[in-house]
């Protein structure tokens, strides 16, 4: 068993420098696009108690941070990494009432409780979007008790459950969803079990059509040390103070419109689309929907779509197929908004799954794609039939690979790494399973393009994910496409992490 070593690839930042770890590059040479953006002008919601938290973070980020561990490079200072000041003062600035809030999230009904929740952050974010002025991100600030009373789930205490009045059973819920009542009464009661109860998705999911960007941040995450246990240390367990720092800080910058980097040495005109399978439970059926994450590895930047829903799913099989007709359609939009980015369509599309492409997917696939387009199928996933160890205390490194034969390959974009001197997880690290199972590319482009693609999450500044972003955001963002009615047009990665 021979194992190869690929080259840790390089990011590009500020000018036209090269380096792998985002954090030493953004320390160094400062972020991709100098100039997109003059600054970051934050709007904040949030109980005053959140809020002043809030703005306590923003101050700690104007300079250094530091945990004094080398697994985790000092924080600079917002401005010293990304060139911009982070506003110390919002656009907007938008109180949650503490006390309705935890009534709300005392509600017995979950998509009551949810949605009731939801709307005390969304109304405040709406109402703005008449003004002249526009904030870059809003940052919704919520404290612990959402976390854990609104996802699916979550109970409230017997003794404080707070009961609605409401003319609806489960049954009648689910046949309004797609009927419309005669009485208005019915149809608004209906509106709650239209989304999926979970606080994040909902939200992200009823902001879609304002194409507002928002960070939501847990009180606890901004301020660990102001919620400690019984032995005076904090509750959560969230990493160093440069940690979130550092993921907070380059997400915001994101969602303000610029990039903080991209990969180095690409080559032009290929295009990336990873399909993922949620199941929508709004639905009558509870129909599966696919869902697609594309990114321009030479811009670094992508957009996310929710393809047709359908019966997708086999139990025949145990496994998730379009039809022709989805597939092709999927394909073109893919290569429609690859050429009003770049005015041409893609030399190679490669779409990433996680089960293997049968043949009335693959006809749609080729059939949607220009003749001139080279398309490749590759499947990826978790390896549980294989691991490696490597004798030591160490695990194995970040970027070996182990080639099985032409079409078929290991690849470990999780392990030890030499820049940090540590192995960022606790388990041994598990390897990706690489199969082209459709048209033809060489190995080794493969799996350099896909430890590339580990490095472009900017939702967080880390050195490497242990997946391809085409598959990880696919798979977060289809959440929040099925959490609720949203719009089928594509928008940037952005507007989902």
């Amino acid at each position: 068993m021979q194992m190869l070593r690929l080259p840790e690839p390089k990011l590009l930042f500020g000018h036209n420098q090269t380096i792998e770890d985002p954090r030493d590059g953004l320390t160094l040479f400062g972020p991709l696009d100098v100039g997109r953006t003059y600054g970051i002008r934050p709007a904040v919601i949030g109980t005053r108690a959140g809020i002043a938290r809030f703005w306590r973070w923003v101050q700690s980020i104007q300079g250094p941070v530091n945990d004094d561990k080398r697994s985790r490079p000092p924080f600079p200072g917002f401005e010293a990494a990304f060139g911009v000041p982070f506003g110390a003062s919002g656009v907007f600035e938008r109180v949650v009432d503490e006390e309705s809030l935890t009534n709300a999230c005392n509600i017995v009904d979950v998509h009551q409780r949810v949605h009731t929740v939801v709307h005390l952050y969304s109304d405040p974010i709406r109402k703005t979007l008449d003004e002249d002025e526009r904030a870059d991100v809003w940052f919704v600030v919520v404290p612990d008790l959402v976390y854990e009373r609104c996802r699916p789930q979550s109970v409230v205490p017997r003794w404080l459950q707070v009961k609605l009045p409401t003319r609806l059973s489960s049954g009648m819920a689910r046949k309004l969803r797609t009927e419309v009542s005669m009485f208005d009464e019915l149809n608004q009661d209906v509106v709650p079990y239209n989304f999926q109860p979970h606080f994040r998705n909902q939200l992200k999911a009823v902001l879609l059509d304002s194409n507002t960007p928002t960070q939501v941040v847990r009180e606890s995450t901004l301020a660990p040390y102001d919620f400690l246990n019984k032995f005076g240390y904090p509750r959560r367990r969230i990493g160093g103070a440069s940690e979130v720092a550092w993921n907070v800080s380059s997400t915001a910058f994101y969602k303000a419109g610029a990039r903080p980097w991209k990969v180095a040495d690409v080559r032009p005109g290929v295009c990336y689309l990873g399909i993922v399978f949620k199941r929508d439970d709004l639905a009558e059926d509870g129909r599966w929907s696919s869902c697609g994450a594309q990114m321009f590895l030479d811009s670094g930047d992508g957009l996310v779509f929710k393809g047709t829903g359908g019966p997708w799913y086999s139990e025949a099989t145990n496994s998730y197929h379009l039809s022709e007709g989805a597939a092709q359609t999927l394909v073109e939009r893919a290569v429609a908004s690859f050429v009003e980015r770049t005015g041409a369509p893609p030399r190679e599309l490669f779409i990433h799954g996680k089960a293997r492409f049968d043949d009335d997917e693959w006809r749609g696939f080729t059939s949607g794609a220009p003749r001139t387009t080279d398309v490749v199928g590759v499947r990826i996933r978790h390896a549980e039939d294989l691991r490696v160890y490597r004798p030591g205390t160490k695990a194995l490194l970040r970027g070996l690979a182990y080639q099985r034969d032409q079409r078929t390959a290991f690849l470990w974009a999780q392990g030890f790494i030499p820049r940090l001197w540590t192995y960022p997880g606790r388990e041994v690290p598990k390897g990706l399973l690489i199969d082209v199972c459709r048209g033809r590319a060489g190995m080794h482009t493969v799996l350099r393009d896909v430890l590339a693609l580990t490095k472009l999450n900017y939702n967080a500044c880390t050195y490497g994910d242990g997946e391809p972003v085409t598959l990880k955001f696919a798979d977060a963002v289809g959440e929040i496409l099925t959490a609720g009615p949203v719009t089928g047009v594509p928008l940037p990665f952005r507007l989902y992490i």
